[in-house]
């Protein structure tokens, strides 16, 4: 006889009504706020027996398909096999690098260099598990020295972000520097000869109040081997207490370039500065590039000792501007490369012959509908001279050349079925060829057919979505021939693009039988500014009836029904899921819904809310409180809808959406759902040691494993799979 499972934790639950700013606004579990109160201690204790027990439910079900407990996890940890390799930084002869074998818990950093007889050897310069067995430190962000002969990086431990910073001696391995604390998100940019280096910190705790101690960054001068407290701060007070900060120095060491975002603002402020001047190291004078401006800019002094700017300003898809440092306003700029009526701009690189001053190609990488392309332009003039052939419609997230030029430029190339490898072009001859394998054996894929789609949104906006399916499951023209569970994957925010990219979550589902779609929704990047900003603030909404409409087409077209749709999202795709479970409880037969923020009328009061009060709104102004009152899924809950099963999964040591938004959302839908506890549950699955970013390998192949195996649950494919039709 199968167990019941046990009834919804009673959580802790009062009559609390706010009126803010003339709404009245319900908050019954505001007690799951306080992690430490002994009520949510106990009740958050409940929902992992209330886990547990499904969880022990479902692997029965399970038994004897692709999504059994050890052939999942197996078969995930074979698609991931391959491993992984980043593209090169060179420095001289070193080239440094990330690597992954397949059976490695982390990525390491690697550096490369000329050896005896014409060879070249590889050391492992850091690894975090060595750093730490048990697995919890993860590598956030490294950058050699402009020689090569240090390494500065970064780790932080229990997946709470919290970067500190390291710098070793690439010759010998020992450690020459820190640890220096509070440099979370910090890029470091080094002087020549590897002194000293500008990188961003904040300011101590004990000179802010308590509720800011995540923000009030600078930009400070550290020289190498010197306690911290003796950093020289040269930029970054009196702004925005939320700003975020970009450093770079030129290959000469002549220009320092400062970059300043409030919070995640869509726009930044640039400013440069000569290091020549006596005294400019400590105390550097900065130009304005552009500051004020509604748009986003980055801007570096290239080898040819030019100021290149890559701006949305008046151009919302990119465009690529040159000036003189010394005259840096947006008056003096000139376009190279023109805004493009359909794709969007997205980084470019300089190929010479052997001089670097003196460019012999402008190389351009642009994001057409997600899909990558890189063409090849004259530099003085930007008129464009050629492609660059790329192994399929993919995604091609940089471009790399050596920092003192010549005619190679390095990339890494991937789409859905096919793992990143490292590309190298070749200027001279216009060939390009696999220059870096993945350390591991690449897997065998099933036959997969991606195609995208076209759907019309609730206001005549075409969206656009990715949609994987095994190619035994349709028909000749690309159409299912039967529907099947899908799952429905999103995130639409922060200007984001889910670009095509290898997933084994996504081919564990395919090959099983399952229909994996990936929607590019307002709020992302798919499509330029204008299709960020169509989706954030007050037009919020339009992200959501987006996700709507994709669904509803996959219905429509026949390729899944409302009892085998799934929808997944995390982060800002947990809001998606969120009001997407609120908004159309009817569309979904599951949701996962993982570190998500959900509680929209409080979200600024923790993890770094108040940074993205640009993206959403300001709950504390009147009119911006009523578009998040409008879709908050918190507040959204209606007692005795049927809403679908839920899966909820946060992270203890998320330091970017706090856990607490998940625990309300929980409570909330717990008491007022109307559908069967067993055919379609809320449940929440807590995880301890780990954060909102990076995790070890074993943790995200449980992850992945618990999660698939929820939606093959609830969406009726593990029935279909145990019955031998998939």
């Amino acid at each position: 006889m199968t167990t019941p499972p046990p009834a919804y934790p009673a959580a802790p639950r009062t009559d609390l009504v706010e009126d803010l700013h003339g709404h009245r606004v319900a908050d019954p579990f505001r007690t799951l706020e306080d992690a430490d109160d002994a009520r949510t201690q106990a009740w958050s204790r409940a929902q992992d027996d209330l886990w547990e027990a499904y969880r022990a439910r479902a692997e029965d079900a399970a038994a004897g398909t692709p999504f059994a407990a050890g052939a999942l996890t197996a078969r995930l940890r074979t698609l991931l096999g391959a491993g992984f390799v980043g593209a090169p930084a060179w420095r001289g002869e070193r080239r440094f690098f990330s690597r992954r074998a397949g059976d490695q818990e982390h990525a390491v950093v690697v550096v490369a260099e000329p050896g005896p007889g014409g060879t070249t050897t590889e050391r492992v310069l850091v690894d975090p598990l060595a750093l730490d067995a048990g697995g919890t430190t993860t590598l956030d962000a490294w950058q050699p020295s402009k020689e090569g002969h240090l390494l500065a990086y970064q780790v932080s431990h229990g997946g709470t972000e919290e970067s500190v910073l390291h710098v070793l001696d690439v010759a010998s391995g020992e450690l020459v520097d820190g640890p220096v604390d509070r440099a979370r998100y910090s890029p470091v940019a080094w002087l020549p000869g590897g002194d000293a280096f500008y990188y961003v910190r904040r300011v101590a705790p004990d000179l802010v109040p308590a509720d800011e101690r995540q923000y009030h960054r600078r930009v400070w001068l550290h020289r190498v081997g010197t306690p911290p407290e003796q950093d020289v701060e040269v930029f970054g007070a009196g702004l925005d207490l939320t700003s975020y900060y970009g450093v770079q120095v030129s290959l000469d060491g002549r220009w320092l370039v400062v970059s300043a975002s409030a919070g995640t603002a869509p726009r930044t402020d640039v400013w440069i500065a000569d290091l020549t001047a006596p005294g400019a190291h400590a105390a550097p004078t900065f130009v304005e590039v552009a500051v004020g401006l509604d748009a986003e800019v980055g801007a570096w002094v290239a080898r040819d000792g030019r100021l290149y700017v890559h701006t949305d300003l008046d151009a919302p898809r990119g465009r690529l501007a040159v000036t003189d440092p010394t005259t840096p306003g947006v008056a003096h700029w000139r376009t190279l490369l023109p805004q493009d009526d359909v794709a969007v701009l997205e980084g470019v690189a300089f190929v010479d012959d052997g001089d670097p001053a003196r460019p012999t190609g402008l190389l351009a990488s642009w994001r057409r509908h997600t899909v990558s392309e890189v063409t090849v332009h004259d530099p003085a003039t930007g008129d464009r001279t050629g492609e660059v052939p790329l192994p399929g419609l993919g995604s091609v997230p940089g471009l790399v050349t050596r920092p003192e030029g010549g005619p190679e430029v390095w990339f890494s190339y991937t789409d859905h079925v096919t793992v990143p490898r490292v590309h190298r072009y070749d200027a001279r001859t216009g060939a390009v060829d696999v220059w870096a394998e993945p350390p591991g054996e690449v897997p065998d894929v099933p036959a997969v057919r991606t195609q995208q789609v076209e759907v019309t949104s609730a206001d005549g906006t075409t969206v656009r979505a990715f949609v994987l399916a095994r190619a035994d499951r349709l028909d000749a023209d690309g159409r299912p021939l039967a529907p099947a569970p899908t799952v429905l994957y999103g995130y639409g925010g922060f200007q984001i693009s889910l670009d095509p990219a290898y997933s084994a979550t996504t081919l564990a589902w395919v090959e099983a039988g399952g229909v994996y779609v990936v929607a590019h929704l307002r709020g992302g990047g798919e499509e330029g500014e204008e299709w960020h900003r169509a989706g954030m603030r007050g037009a919020k909404q339009n992200v959501f009836d987006d996700f709507h409409a994709v669904a509803e087409h996959l219905v429509a077209g026949g390729w899944t029904t409302t009892d085998a749709l799934a929808c997944w999202g995390g982060s800002n795709g947990g809001l998606l899921v969120g009001a997407a479970v609120t908004q159309r409880p009817d569309l979904w037969a599951a949701a996962v819904c993982s570190a998500p923020l959900l509680d929209m009328v409080r979200y600024q009061r923790f993890g770094l809310g108040v940074t993205w009060t640009e993206e959403y709104g300001d709950a504390d102004d009147p009119v911006e409180l009523g578009w998040l009152l409008g879709y908050s899924p918190y507040h959204r809950v209606v007692d005795g809808t049927a809403y679908p099963a839920v899966l909820l999964t946060v992270f203890e040591g998320d330091t970017r959406v706090d856990p607490l938004h998940a625990r309300k959302l929980a409570a909330a839908l717990q008491a007022a759902t109307s559908s069967d506890p067993i055919e379609r549950p809320v449940l929440l699955r807590r995880e301890v040691g780990v954060g909102h970013g990076a995790r070890a390998l074993s943790r995200t192949v449980v992850l992945s494993a618990e999660q698939l195996r929820f939606v093959a649950d609830r969406t009726g494919l593990l029935a279909t799979l145990r019955g031998g039709a998939a």
